[in-house]
Formats: structure tokens, sequence, C-alpha cells
């Protein structure tokens, strides 16, 4: 995995990485490039992953490094390599799209592309919304019109998630998460203040003042994300894209979908 570097937003250490398109063979790495570099793109994983999980694993840093995309992503606060809070208003997707602003302000990028899966697309469109000067095109990956329906079941996520043992959960949605959670060896602590804070509604009427060009993309068996053609109903222009076969576990590396956001990225 590439080299993790940090940050301090505010306060708090971030985790992150930045990775140079990759050039043609045999062209040297300090020769200039024969066309203007395409625009970054910014990487928000989703709850209880991480930039290895989410993005390296999958393949999507390569895929955009090969593309001719500079790749930066982040491991979000209280996950991956970041810094670990417990207070329920250390956490929100308006103060975690901040963190994501900082970024770009600390590696001096004006303006970039930005994909977020699950939470991670929340808290781009808190990012779009907040600093559209900011964001060029957003793929919303793995949340639909759950985006601004809320996600439901919260509670028993966070009970789960601080349960002695994964044995005393029995209910299957959160004990999925407690399983992911264990996967990607996450402060489990962390995580639960993470999912128990207060989260700022995000209203039709707020998604609809995002301008910049939208992908919507979700698994065809997502029931975590919902539908992707009534959230993209909401966004003047906005594209949906059904991930042929796929739940919201199993989408993030899928083939098609990479083909989907590559198109979509350059037209």
């Amino acid at each position: 995995m590439t080299d993790i570097k940090f940050f301090d937003s505010a306060g708090v250490k971030i985790a992150y990485i930045d990775v140079p398109p990759k050039l043609e063979q045999g062209t040297a790495e300090s020769a200039a490039p024969a066309v203007p570099p395409l625009e970054p793109i910014l990487l928000i994983h989703g709850f209880a992953s991480n930039i290895a999980m989410n993005w390296t694993a999958p393949g999507w840093v390569e895929v955009l490094r090969r593309a001719g995309y500079r790749v930066i992503a982040f491991d979000n606060r209280g996950h991956g390599h970041s810094a670990k809070l417990y207070d329920l208003a250390d956490y929100g997707s308006p103060l975690m799209a901040e963190d994501a602003r900082r970024l770009l302000d600390h590696l001096g990028i004006k303006r970039a592309h930005v994909m977020g899966y699950s939470m991670g697309a929340r808290i781009a469109a808190f990012l779009a919304i907040a600093h559209p000067e900011r964001v060029s095109r957003i793929v919303f990956g793995g949340l639909g019109i759950n985006m601004v329906r809320g996600m439901a079941g919260t509670g028993p996520i966070a009970h789960a998630l601080e349960a002695a043992s994964i044995d005393d959960v029995t209910n299957p949605t959160a004990r999925t998460f407690r399983a992911f959670a264990e996967q990607t060896k996450s402060d489990l602590k962390a995580l639960a203040a993470c999912i128990r804070s207060s989260r700022a509604k995000l209203a039709a009427e707020m998604i609809a003042t995002i301008a910049s060009p939208v992908l919507v993309a979700v698994g065809e068996h997502d029931v975590i994300g919902g539908s992707p053609d009534e959230l993209a109903k909401l966004i003047t222009g906005a594209k949906a894209f059904v991930i042929p076969g796929r739940e919201h576990m199993k989408a993030v590396g899928d083939a098609a979908y990479k083909a989907e956001v590559l198109s979509f990225l350059k037209s």
C-alpha cells in the first residue's frame, strides 16, 4: 500500500494517501505532460472501512491512476490510521466533510472530483453543498435515496459494536456491521460514537442545490443504499447507475461500476 501521510485537521490527526497518476511506460517522471493533467480525485470511504479496504484492495487507486488521475484518499476520523475520538460531538457528516476540505487545502488543491461510498457519499454531498467551488464531478457510490431518508436502525448497530462479543449480536444487519468492523480491525468504541452521533438532516431541497455533475451508483440488491434513480431525480442532470447483481458490501470493487465511473469522469 502507498505510504500513509498525516495532516492536522483543526486539531484532529487525519491519515491520507496522495498517489500521482501513472505515466506511460518510458516517460520520465520529471518530463512535462503532453496534455494538461486531469483534475485530481478525492476518495471518501464508508463506515467502518478505511483507505485500504475501500479503495486500495478493490483496485480503485490503481485503476484511477492508470487512467491519469492523481488519487487522494483519507481515513475518516475514528477510522483506519486517523485519530480515534469518542465524543458524539466529534462526528457527523458536515464536520467530516470539513476534514475533506482541509485536506484539499493542505495539498493546495483548489478543485477535485470526489467519490464517496456509503457514509462517504453522504460526506461528499455535504462537501459539495458547503463548498461547491471545490468540487468538479461527484460520484455517490452505495447510497441512493436513503441519503435523504436517513439510515434507520443505527441504535442496534451501535449496540452491536459495543457488545462484548459478536456472538452476543442477534440482529442480522447489526451483526454484519460488527463483523465488518472486526475484519477492518477498527476501534469499536470510536465507531459506536460515530454512528450514534447526531446527523445533520440532508433534505431533498439541500441535495437539489448541488450543481456539479453527479453519478449515483448503487448495487442492484443494495437494501442499505436505496434507489439510485430516486436520488438522481432530485439533482438536475444527475445520472443513475444500477451495479448489476451486487449488494452493498460486494459492489465496491465491481468492474462495471469502475467502467461507469471512468466514463462519467471523462464525459
